[in-house]
């Protein structure tokens, strides 16, 4: 039952940060917001961490977990960036919302069990997350170019390593170190390149967004982290349903309308959640 409700708990905080990153990018643009919620969130983990020293569990082989989660996150959110810079938003968007099942596939794959009956509601969540994160595309228009799918498909897969990592590495760490590495390569790679480039600009109206975004981007980590050491593969299939979620709050915050696949899909999620709750307690 921790494993669903840190899951759930988690699709709410990452949809939460997906919609005021969204208000954050439309004034100071979508790499500046990434760097300052990568900051925000070292801002709140790092002293944590410092203060807690470095755990005892910490090996060459939580080591390893910690660099591929932290690395897998950042690297995807560069894939993402590069997808949509080339593509429709509406093909690489659903693709990448399959991170939670590449998660759940990498962690039976590693020996994690799940009844048929759990592994089959959890296939239903997949497909109802796909479904409610994909926008209608006006009839006649292209695809895009082909590469943004690859670069889609690569990045549910470096995400949903990530999650994996992060989920093995809380189980042999604190929370907190379990969730740092994500955002001090964030902060390495992005923060400070942009910042010594003078092109990490920050607005009043943008500010307020991007801390909201990075506090809620570590606590939906938080919630995983936990989840995870009671089942990765229910946690991270559910967490990844903040694709349905954020687009209901999207119509109410920015007026958007579900499509009528988007609304089954929604339903398709509800339906999926419930059978896995019923399964699992």
């Amino acid at each position: 039952m921790i494993a669903i409700l840190c899951g759930l708990g988690a699709a709410a905080c990452w949809a939460v940060t997906i919609l005021t990153a969204t208000r954050a990018s439309r004034s100071i643009g979508s790499a500046a917001t990434l760097a300052w919620v990568m900051l925000t969130g070292l801002v709140i983990v790092g002293p944590v961490a410092l203060a807690q020293g470095v755990p005892s569990g910490l090996d060459r082989q939580s080591a390893t977990w910690l660099v591929i989660a932290g690395a897998g996150n950042v690297g995807g959110l560069l894939l993402v960036y590069a997808g949509v810079r080339i593509g429709k938003v509406g093909v690489v968007a659903p693709i990448v919302s399959t991170e939670g099942a590449v998660a759940a596939v990498i962690a039976v794959a590693a020996g994690e069990e799940l009844g048929a009956w759990t592994g089959l509601a959890l296939a239903v969540v997949v497909v109802g997350v796909v479904l409610s994160s994909r926008p209608a595309l006006e009839p006649g228009t292209e695809l895009g170019d082909p590469r943004a799918v690859v670069f889609a498909i690569a990045a549910a897969c470096a995400f949903g390593a990530s999650l994996y990592a992060t989920g093995r590495a809380s189980a042999d760490l604190t929370i907190v170190w379990a969730v740092l590495p994500p955002r001090l390569l964030g902060v390495v790679f992005v923060t400070i390149p942009l910042l010594v480039a003078r092109r990490l600009q920050l607005t009043r109206e943008a500010a307020p967004f991007v801390v909201a975004s990075g506090i809620a981007e570590v606590v939906g980590f938080v919630s995983f982290a936990i989840g995870a050491r009671h089942g990765i593969a229910v946690t991270a299939v559910l967490g990844s349903q903040f694709a349905g979620l954020a687009a209901l709050a999207a119509r109410f915050l920015f007026g958007e309308r579900l499509g009528r696949t988007a609304t089954i899909g929604v339903v398709v999620i509800a339906v999926g959640v419930a059978a896995v709750s019923a399964l699992r307690v």
